[in-house]
């Protein structure tokens, strides 16, 4: 569908909840492209997704009413409450902050405070982006093996992937569990004891004085990566194989994403220079008869891994968003929602 095409749809009885919705009617301040169609990577089959930001009303803000968010599935439409978006922007949440980074075009409606949400991008970027993009991209990677033959898959490999996961999950611990000094949980692979297995993943734990029931729930957290990994998919090849290059195509992506984010303090939502690439991912090109993926397809992984640590450990941005800066947005934008 042509941009065109698709605000005339907006625009029909389909989507008149964007207009009738108590929490919608006259307080979109942006409705935008969402999914393959906001990254360059759609196809004829692709479904249009809408995503948008409203503003809290003055009974959200000063009452006892609550609204985050509207989902309206049979359009495949999301949109968000202003104070919900900012909280989810300030995590660097993949699903939200690429909402910021389309093509001037994908914007199908924008207030003056979506285009100052847009413009002031930036102030909601920091390092928490490679916690975040690298999580989701962990995600992608466990949804592409984990549905993949385990049998035809290097035992050894595969546990190297359940590491990564669980030290990436270790990361949001400190939000979740009383904290404990870096380094108290070391995670490592070695040579395991057990005939079914090469190799697996270890432990070296030092905790003083830590409450068991929290340190149950962190025990919980990895061992279930662990059984997920081993839950075994029954693959039908026809069906899975256009689900499968796309969990690879967006595991790519989300890197190019996030090092984009770190190198060059910006978002590019739509891949413009990497549409060959990624195309080419989702079309099958790494991938076996077996259903299988080649080497090559992991060998891009782990580049855009070291490219990853290399743009951590080298970019100007802040740990944390400038929550002052962050704030006094807020309050300016909401300031005007309770005057409305």
């Amino acid at each position: 569908m042509t941009i065109e095409e698709i605000k005339n749809m907006v625009e029909g009885k389909d989507y008149d909840f964007l207009r009738t919705n108590e929490h919608l009617k006259g307080k979109i301040v942006f409705l935008t492209l969402g999914g393959s169609y906001s990254y360059g990577t759609n196809v004829e089959t692709s479904d249009v997704d809408i995503r948008g930001c409203a503003l809290n009303s003055s009974s959200d803000l000063l009452g006892l009413s609550n609204f985050e968010q509207v989902v309206n599935n049979e359009t495949d439409t999301t949109v968000y409450s202003f104070n919900k978006l900012v909280n989810l922007l300030l995590n660097c949440n993949p699903n939200t902050i690429e909402m910021l980074g389309c093509k001037p075009e994908h914007y199908l409606y924008c207030t003056e405070v979506g285009f100052s949400m847009i413009a002031n991008r930036k102030m909601f970027l920091s390092r928490r982006a490679v916690n975040s993009f690298g999580g989701y991209a962990t995600q992608q990677l466990r949804r592409l093996e984990n549905a993949l033959a385990r049998d035809k898959m290097e035992q050894a490999r595969k546990e190297e992937h359940i590491l990564k996961s669980m030290q990436n999950a270790m990361k949001s611990f400190g939000e979740r569990y009383t904290e404990f000094e870096n380094g108290s949980i070391q995670l490592f692979t070695d040579k395991s004891t057990r005939e079914e297995l090469d190799t697996e993943v270890f432990a070296n734990i030092h905790l003083d004085k830590y409450p068991i029931r929290e340190f149950n729930g962190i025990v919980h957290d990895l061992t279930n990566i662990v059984s997920a990994y081993g839950k075994l998919n029954h693959r039908n090849q026809k069906k899975d194989d256009n689900h499968l290059n796309k969990h690879a195509m967006h595991l790519i992506r989300l890197y190019l994403m996030c090092i984009d984010i770190l190198e060059n303090e910006d978002i590019v939502t739509y891949r413009e220079k990497d549409h060959d690439t990624l195309m080419g991912i989702r079309a099958g090109k790494y991938q076996r008869k077996d259903g299988t993926y080649r080497e090559e397809f992991f060998e891009i992984v782990d580049q855009l891994e070291k490219r990853l640590a290399h743009a951590k450990e080298n970019t100007s941005l802040p740990d944390h968003p400038d929550m002052k800066k962050v704030e006094e947005f807020v309050m300016a934008v909401n300031r005007r929602a309770i005057d409305v």
